[in-house]
Formats: structure tokens, C-alpha cells, sequence
């Protein structure tokens, strides 16, 4: 039996190239040939799609949802969920959890895919059991990162816990494109030889390395792999479905896709891209990140951040105090929220010559636990200095989060139209108030004209990329956080 391939380019793909900017009016023409492809499923939501729509593009994110299942009618539909905090950035109460879910699938979802960013397990529970009392399809999520505490061995017992808890299959998720393809390899070797639900991978091509990670996860038994469509793949993108596609052609993993209609698919959104050029970050591959294991993204931020302060030359300090931070925060793995938090005390510890003399309240409420456990023990004396007057919680942190719907129901008052706009003002209360304000209003000015207004404040914001530093000679900062390659135990 042949791999199976999910499609990113509707959330993923233009959330890693295109700022999530892509709008649903350049979805809903191609959507009904997308959907005659014979995917595995698409991926059409979650992430940062979301919040993006409602604060960026004036756009009810249901109402997407709503619309592209109207014209998937045979493909599942899926979404990436950040376990207890939905679609946002921080923890949300188990009841808007649950309402979440449960709209989601009112309104069209399939599969949920379910991570966390701290692999904390109890963290996923309140989704998977939302989902699976919806009829929902349960994918249990593993991120995957390199550091000493992060092993094969690992990898595979939250494989079996994630089966445990319901998931009716998994995905190794390689935000930062870090997997090496030999590592892929026995990994699923060993995932498939210890549960019997279906294995997917997702990559970014960030290190150029996922298409060969792609092969080898195959060859050992992955039974679904994420792709993008070539006009909007590669970079910090998926691996182009043509690509993989025709590399697996005549062989046992033929995905029996058509070549043609995925190229006439390709060359539509060719020219979708074309109308969100202002909003195109940094695409090119960056073998860097085998060395900094800095997330692409990230690294945008950093800059951004660094440019608003006016200390760009600081970058290469910063690159070098990350993975620092990482280590005493017990490493976790970058991908939002952790990589913000991680990235940004890094800076402050740079700019002010001192580790932890400014700290976020992120990385405050980071080392209390009230993200979940860390990986690794948290250092003692990093929390000491994080948050000297405080003990860290041992529970699971949305215990200690008081029911969120019935304040925003009251909050919102006339406003909402439903209960999907009470959800969406529990997530982002100031933006989704805004934006219901906005729709109460007549939505005054048409998408076109919002779509301008935004490409013009994108021209305003860009500025000029400074490469990292070269290496001075030193010995690297990432070795001494033992981020190298992944530690094969059994």
C-alpha cells in the first residue's frame, strides 16, 4: 500500500511563507480540484490561522471552516490544536476547551491534530477526550527537538501513552526541520514496532533536509507524510507534494496522485502568491539551523525585535545565549509557545548584560509550571532568579484556571451572534471584541481595501535582515547545550 499525503497549503504552507495572510476568497476557487486529489487530508485550519484572520484580514474564521467544508466532500478535514491553549498563547480553562472542539466539528473538522510544547501529556487530555466525544478524529501529536533528555526511547513511550490516551494515530511534528533522515528512520522503526495505529510525519524544509527525512521515514514504515504544493513549499514550507509524489512513482509507496492536476493546482497558486509578496519573510533554506537550531520564524522575531531596540548587531549573542535558556528551562522544544518565551528572555538577557535581571511573565509563569512539566528539571538557580517568591505548581496547570464561557458570554453581551463568537472573544478577548464591533458596524470597508491597507503597513514594517555572525572560534554555545544529534538509547 502506497503513502498517503496530507496537504498543508492551505494553513501551514502560507502560515510558514506568507505571514498566514492568505485569504479565504483565494482559497474557495480551487478548493473542489484540491479536494478530487485523493489526499489523506487537508489541513485547512488551527495554528495561527485563526487569531490571523480575525486580527489581520477581517475574517470570521467559522466562517472559513464553514465554507471549505462545503466544498471538501470527500477529503477529511484537519487542524493543528495546541492542547489546552486552543489556538492562542496561553492556557484556557477546560470549558473552552471542550466548546472549541465541539464547534470545530459542528462546523466541519475531522482530525485534530494535538500537540503541546512541552510534550506534557496532561496537557492533551481535556482535547482528546473533547474530540473523541465529538466523533472526532484524535491524531496524538509528539514534538520533536534534539537535547541530552530527548531520545528515541523517549519518542516511543509517549507514542504508547498518546494510543493510551485515545489517539487513533500519531504525528512526529519537526517544527524546526531538525530531523535527520537516518534519525527518521529509526524512529519509526521503533514507533511502528510498538503501536499499531497509523504514523504521519511533518517537516519543514528549513535545513533542506526533510524530503531525504521524508524517504527514509517511508522506507521504514511511515504511513502518512505532509506536503505542501510546489508553488508554495520548500523554505520553512512542507516538502512539495509533486516532488514526493513522482520520487515515490512505480514504486511500493506509490501515492497514485496525479502529476497533472497537482501541477495545474501548483500553478493557481502561483499566482494566489504573487498578491501577498509584501508579507514574504525570509524563505531560503538555512542549513544554519543544523548548527543553532533556531526555527526559521524565530528567527524573524529576533530580528524584529532586536531592530525595534536598535541592537541588530546583537543577533549573534542572542543565537548564542538561546540555546543557554533553553538548558536552564529544561529544555523544551521550540515551537510557539516556548520558542517566544526562550526567544525573548534570550534577548533581554543580552541587552542587559545580565542573565534574568528582566523576565518576562511568561518565562515567570514558564519555570511555576504553569505551562506543564519541562522536559529536563528546570535549573534551580534560573528559577531562583525568574522567580524568587514563588513555588512552582506540580499539577496540571488548567486545574488551576476557573471555568473562562460564562465571564466571556456576559462580557460580550449583544454582540455575539453565537456561541462561536464567544469562543473566539475567550481566546482574544481585545481582537475578537474589536472585530464583532467591526461586523456589528456593517464591516465598513470592503477586503479589498483592508487587503491594501495591510500590504502597505507590511512595506512599512520591512527592513533589511542582518545575517548571523560568523563563528569567532569559540566553542559553540550548542554543543555545550547538547543539542548536536539525537541520543539513540534503547
Amino acid at each position: 500500500m502506497g503513502v498517503k499525503i496530507t496537504d498543508t497549503t492551505l494553513r501551514d504552507a502560507h502560515q510558514s511563507l506568507l505571514a498566514t495572510r492568505m485569504r479565504t476568497e483565494d482559497m474557495l476557487p480551487i478548493a473542489e480540484e484540491i479536494d478530487s486529489v485523493g489526499y489523506h487530508s487537508v489541513e485547512i485550519w488551527g495554528g495561527a490561522t485563526f487569531d490571523t484572520a480575525i486580527r489581520f484580514l477581517r475574517e470570521d474564521p467559522w466562517e472559513r471552516l464553514r465554507e471549505l467544508k462545503k466544498r471538501f466532500k470527500k477529503t477529511p478535514t484537519q487542524m493543528l490544536l495546541r492542547g489546552q491553549n486552543v489556538v492562542g498563547y496561553r492556557h484556557y480553562a477546560d470549558d473552552v476547551v471542550e466548546k472549541f472542539i465541539e464547534l470545530a466539528v459542528k462546523n466541519g473538522l475531522d482530525i485534530f491534530r494535538i500537540f503541546d510544547a512541552v510534550n506534557d501529556l496532561r496537557n492533551l487530555e481535556t482535547a482528546i477526550r473533547a474530540a473523541k466525544r465529538a466523533g472526532a478524529h484524535v491524531q496524538g501529536t509528539i514534538c520533536y527537538t534534539i537535547s541530552p533528555v530527548h531520545t528515541v526511547d523517549m519518542y516511543v513511550k509517549m507514542a504508547k501513552e498518546l494510543v493510551e490516551m485515545g489517539s487513533d494515530s500519531i504525528c512526529l511534528k519537526d517544527m524546526a526541520g531538525l530531523l535527520h533522515p537516518y534519525d527518521a528512520y529509526e524512529i519509526t522503526r521503533r514507533i511502528k514496532e510498538a503501536v499499531s495505529v497509523p504514523l504521519q510525519l511533518h517537516c519543514h524544509c528549513t535545513s533542506g533536509m526533510a524530503e531525504m527525512s521524508y524517504v527514509k521515514a517511508v522506507e521504514a514504515g511511515m504511513d502518512v507524510i505532509d506536503c505542501a504544493i510546489s508553488s508554495l513549499s520548500q523554505g520553512t514550507s512542507q516538502p512539495p507534494a509533486e516532488s514526493i509524489v513522482a520520487t515515490f512513482k512505480d514504486t511500493e509507496h506509490d501515492t497514485k496522485l496525479d502529476l497533472e492536476q497537482l501541477t495545474h493546482i501548483s500553478d493557481y497558486f502561483a499566482v494566489v502568491r504573487k498578491k501577498y509578496a509584501a508579507f514574504e519573510g525570509n524563505v531560503r533554506l538555512d542549513a544554519g539551523v543544523l548548527l543553532h537550531q533556531v526555527p526559521g520564524g524565530m528567527i524573524s522575531n529576533l530580528v524584529s525585535q532586536l531592530r525595534d531596540q536598535g541592537a541588530l548587531d546583537k543577533l549573534r549573542d542572542v543565537l548564542d545565549e538561546i540555546p543557554r535558556v533553553r538548558a536552564d528551562l529544561g529544555y523544551p522544544p521550540l515551537v510557539t509557545p516556548t520558542s517566544q518565551i526562550v526567544g525573548t528572555q534570550a534577548v533581554l538577557n543580552t541587552l542587559f548584560g545580565q542573565r534574568y535581571k528582566q523576565v518576562t511573565k511568561e518565562s515567570r509563569a514558564y519555570v511555576l509550571g504553569q505551562y506543564g512539566a519541562s522536559p529536563a528539571p528546570v535549573n534551580e538557580e534560573a528559577r531562583k532568579a525568574i522567580a524568587p517568591d514563588a513555588e512552582p505548581i506540580t499539577g496540571r496547570p488548567a486545574d488551576q484556571i476557573e471555568p473562562e464561557l460564562p465571564k466571556a458570554a456576559a462580557e460580550l453581551g449583544s454582540l455575539a451572534g453565537g456561541d462561536e463568537d464567544v469562543v473566539s472573544y475567550a481566546l482574544f478577548a481585545a481582537v475578537a471584541r474589536e472585530f464583532l464591533e467591526w461586523r456589528a458596524a456593517g464591516a465598513g470597508l470592503e477586503n479589498e481595501v483592508v487587503a491594501a491597507l495591510a500590504a502597505a503597513l507590511a512595506h512599512e514594517r520591512k527592513g533589511a535582515e542582518a545575517p548571523p555572525a560568523g563563528t569567532d572560534g569559540k566553542r559553540s554555545p550548542w554543543k555545550l547545550a547538547g543539542r548536536q544529534r539525537l541520543h539513540r538509547g534503547r
